[in-house]
C-alpha cells in the first residue's frame, strides 16, 4: 500500500499546482486590485482614487458599437487584461460581415495610468495605447473612462466619443455608472434619536417578551400578565409616597377672618350644666 500512497501524492499535488497556475492565469487571483495599475505620476492622491475603484477591479465591462457593416466590440477591465491582453485596460475588437479576422487593437494601456476623483466621479485615463495608422499625427491612443455614480444601475459601458479629427491628444471617451464612486451615506438621526430608539426597542422586548412568559408559562390573568408586576406596583407606591412628601406641605390652620380675634377664642367651651337651677 505505501508504495501506491506517495505517486497517488504526488499526483494530486502535480494536479493543484497546475490548477493554480491556470486560475492565475486567467485572473481569478489577481490579489493586486487597483495596485495592479502603474501611475504614470505615482502620488498618493492619485493611488486614493484608485482606492475608490476597488469593488470594480477584475470585473470586466463591454460594449458593442455597429457602424454599416462593421462593428467594433470594446472591452474595459480595471487595472487587468482586458480581453486577456496583457497590460491592456481597454481594446478595440473590429469585426465585418465577411468573416475576416477579428482585429484587436489596445486603446489604452493600465500600465501608465492617471486617475482623477470628486465627490461622485472618477476620470480614468490610460495611455499608451496602439499608434494611429493615419490618424493624429500616429500618437499613441488613449482611453478615458468617466465612471460617475449611479446607486441604481451598476455596469453599462458606454461610448460617447471617439476624437480622432486632430493633429494630436486624440482620445477614446467612455463612461461607466457604478455605485463604487458614490459618497458615503451619512446617517441623518442625533445621537439622542438612537439612544431612545434603542431604549424603545428594549421596553418594547422586555414587555412583549415578559408578557408572552407571564401568560403562556406562568399562566397568569389579568394585570398579573405584566411582566414583574408586584415590583412595578410598589415602585408606584414608593414614588407617590416620594412626591407627596417632597411637594406637599404640612397641613396648617387657617387665620381667622376678623382681626382680633385669636383661635383661642374659637376653641369649642366645655358645655356648662345647670341642671342644679332646676325647681326640685
Amino acid at each position: 500500500m505505501k508504495l501506491f500512497r506517495i505517486p497517488m501524492r504526488g499526483s494530486v499535488l502535480l494536479w493543484a499546482i497546475l490548477t493554480q497556475l491556470l486560475l492565475c492565469r486567467n485572473g481569478v487571483f489577481a490579489g493586486n486590485g487597483t495596485k495592479a495599475c502603474k501611475l504614470q505620476d505615482e502620488s498618493a492622491s492619485q493611488r486614493k482614487v484608485l482606492e475608490r475603484l476597488e469593488p470594480l477591479a477584475g470585473k470586466s465591462f463591454s460594449v458593442t458599437v455597429k457602424k454599416e457593416k462593421e462593428s467594433y466590440t470594446y472591452v474595459f477591465q480595471l487595472c487587468g487584461d482586458a480581453g486577456g491582453v496583457k497590460n491592456a485596460g481597454v481594446i478595440q475588437q473590429k469585426t465585418d460581415s465577411q468573416d475576416k479576422p477579428t482585429i484587436t487593437t489596445i486603446v489604452g494601456s493600465y500600465t501608465s495610468t492617471k486617475a482623477i476623483g470628486g465627490s461622485d466621479w472618477v476620470m480614468l485615463i490610460y495611455h499608451d495605447g496602439d499608434k494611429y495608422d493615419s490618424h493624429c499625427n500616429n500618437e499613441a491612443r488613449k482611453a478615458i473612462i468617466m465612471i460617475s455614480c449611479n446607486k441604481n444601475k451598476e455596469g453599462d459601458l458606454e461610448v460617447i466619443l471617439e476624437d480622432r479629427d486632430r493633429q494630436s491628444d486624440c482620445f477614446y471617451l467612455f463612461e461607466l455608472d457604478s455605485s463604487a464612486v458614490c459618497p458615503p451615506v451619512q446617517s441623518q438621526l442625533s445621537a439622542g434619536s438612537i439612544i431612545l430608539i434603542i431604549g424603545f426597542c428594549l421596553v418594547a422586548v422586555y414587555l412583549i417578551g415578559g408578557f408572552l412568559y407571564q401568560r403562556l408559562i406562568v399562566g397568569a390573568k389579568g394585570m398579573e400578565q405584566f411582566p414583574n408586576y408586584a415590583f412595578w406596583v410598589e415602585v408606584g407606591n414608593l414614588s407617590a409616597d416620594g412626591c407627596d412628601f417632597v411637594c406637599r406641605s404640612k397641613n396648617r390652620e387657617e387665620a381667622p377672618a376678623y382681626r382680633g380675634v385669636t383661635t383661642d377664642a374659637l376653641d369649642e367651651e366645655p358645655e356648662e350644666r345647670d341642671d342644679h337651677l332646676l325647681p326640685m
